[in-house]
């Protein structure tokens, strides 16, 4: 018997699943404002030299504050006052314009600085000095959070095979909770940052289980509208980001509100059920079966005990697949496997580069930080709706290649158009987001189907590793700008595009069962396993293994 044929017993999407899915909204709701707080907490306002190290009061006499400024600070080009420059003592004579600012010797600023608080009360920049050449600290502290990200793949991956997925959900829970509050009453930068990974750290548990939790517990049929459904949630928390951001202007403030949704999923966690499919796969076939008796009652399938009987669920796993624990190492290990591991990865790098890349670059599009923030986020559901219609007419295969081809032409048409075009820039900018964000919603599902159940934890693991990989790197990259204003743009969009085409190279997920062990893997050249839901129903109660699937 197949896994999805027990399920089917239970009615595979009831009310029980409708229910997991939206207990599941809860924690995912802080995962976007997390991921996205850099655009916020680390936001650079204006700022200028402190000119008070040039004399006391007396000597500016009765001087306005403009002009003060004149004498102490030079102008850039724009007419605004430098950022990282002063004078070195006064400079008295330029109110009445006898001398040019560029026959004037100038300095660093030797005091400090002040800063425009009229958008922000404070953020990391204002806090620890992030300017002038310190300034590449401020981006660098999401690519530390995005490093942190990274560790937590492999960590949750290992030991969700291995004590299941409901425990070490409740473990992300209250790790992120305790790492992020103690980030926001950082005393330095250090500090901060070291707790900012930490944070990262334990947030990859909570998005990569709480999705694989989700698709295991629904029929084939129904985990297309499962997988983009749940991931609005991402949507929808970016969103009240903005909203979170503009209303709460202090970069500590902001890290605790954003996490505070978090108290509520941990109160809520005895709710959740674990995962039917990682119990049977484990041994514990009879956990397992009161878990799909309650979700059979839940949905009013009250047959369900006369139709599967609890030694049809030990039949799932055969003796030598009992007791096997999976590594890393055995993504590896086989042909077929490997090629789909090495491609998995190559894609989620090339979505979470570009991604990001497109996310944290919200200061060059011309409107109000909130407002393009919330603009960016909103594409995101339009382009989730129609993806969910694109992955069932054309397929997994065609929707991932095409969402990341598409990004990387945005991009490229962006490139090219004259900065003067800014209306048309800026739609292309926004079409390029909703992509970017239809081919992250993609490959979440597509992974899922792609890798067996007794590696699915370690497949998904991995590969949201390698994406954490391309959104660390990311934020370092946009600093590249220093050398070439376009460069950026250039590898993002070159990675978009090549990620695409490497998408083509996986095999189509769509309407097929999910497949349980390696050799169902090896076996898809010689004979694609192929299950619609409706052949399912046709399948004798019999179930190879079903184990870990959880991110």
């Amino acid at each position: 018997m197949k896994f999805e044929s027990i399920l089917e017993e239970t009615d595979g999407f009831g009310r029980y699943q409708i229910a997991l899915v939206l207990l599941m909204y809860i924690p995912r709701i802080p995962i976007p404002c997390h991921f996205l707080l850099n655009n916020f907490i680390a936001a650079i306002p204006s700022h200028h030299c402190n000119i008070s190290s040039l004399g006391s009061e007396g000597i500016f006499g009765n001087l306005t504050q403009e002009e003060r400024l004149t004498v102490s600070i030079p102008v850039q080009d724009d007419g605004t006052p430098a950022s990282c420059h002063m004078f070195s003592y006064p400079q008295f004579h330029l109110l009445s314009n006898f001398s040019s600012p560029s026959e004037v010797a100038v300095v660093q600023c030797q005091n400090g600085w002040e800063y425009d608080n009229s958008t922000f009360i404070s953020t990391l920049a204002t806090q620890f000095d992030l300017v002038c050449e310190k300034r590449g600290l401020a981006k660098a502290s999401a690519t530390i959070f995005f490093v942190g990200v990274m560790a937590g793949a492999v960590f949750f991956g290992v030991l969700c095979d291995k004590y299941g997925r409901r425990s070490m959900l409740l473990v992300s829970y209250v790790s992120s909770i305790v790492f992020s509050v103690v980030s926001a009453f950082s005393s330095n930068y250090i500090m901060f940052a070291a707790f900012r990974f930490l944070t990262g750290f334990a947030l990859t548990g909570i998005i990569n289980i709480s999705f694989v939790l989700s698709i295991e517990w629904v029929d084939t049929k129904h985990r297309t509208f499962i997988g983009v459904f749940g991931s609005i949630s991402w949507s929808l928390g970016n969103m009240l980001l903005a909203g979170f951001a503009y209303l709460v202007t202090d970069w500590r403030m902001l890290i605790i509100t954003v996490t505070s949704p978090l108290l509520l999923a941990t109160a809520i966690w005895w709710w959740i059920p674990e995962s039917a499919r990682w119990l049977i796969a484990n041994g514990k076939a009879e956990t397992a079966y009161k878990y799909l008796q309650k979700c059979a009652t839940f949905n009013k399938r009250r047959d369900f005990t006369s139709r599967v009987k609890l030694e049809a669920l030990s039949t799932v796993m055969t003796v030598e697949q009992q007791g096997h624990s999976y590594t890393y190492l055995d993504l590896f290990k086989t042909p077929q496997l490997r090629r789909l591991t090495l491609f998995t990865g190559v894609v989620w790098y090339g979505v979470a580069s570009t991604y990001y890349g497109i996310s944290l670059n919200i200061t060059s599009f011309g409107l109000d930080l909130y407002l393009t923030h919330f603009i960016y986020a909103a594409i995101e559901v339009p382009a989730k709706i129609l993806i969910y219609f694109s992955l069932n007419k054309v397929g997994r295969r065609i929707t991932q290649t095409g969402t990341l081809v598409l990004t990387g032409f945005c991009i490229l048409i962006n490139i090219i158009t004259p900065t003067e075009y800014w209306m048309f820039r800026t739609v292309i900018a926004v079409l390029g987001k909703g992509l970017s964000e239809a081919s992250f919603t993609t490959v979440f599902l597509y992974t899922t189907e792609l890798y067996p159940t007794v590696m699915r934890q370690n497949g998904v693991g991995y590969a949201s590793f390698m994406a954490r990989l391309g959104a660390s790197i990311s934020p370092l990259i946009m600093l590249l700008e220093d050398t070439w204003k376009l460069l950026p743009e250039v590898i993002f969009c070159t990675v978009a595009i090549f990620s695409g085409l490497i998408a083509w190279l996986l095999p189509e997920t769509n309407n097929e069962r999910l497949p349980e062990t390696i050799e169902d893997i090896e076996e898809m050249r010689k004979k694609p396993i192929n299950f619609t839901t409706e052949d399912q129903s046709n399948i004798p109660l019999k179930l190879p293994i079903c184990a870990d699937t959880t991110q």
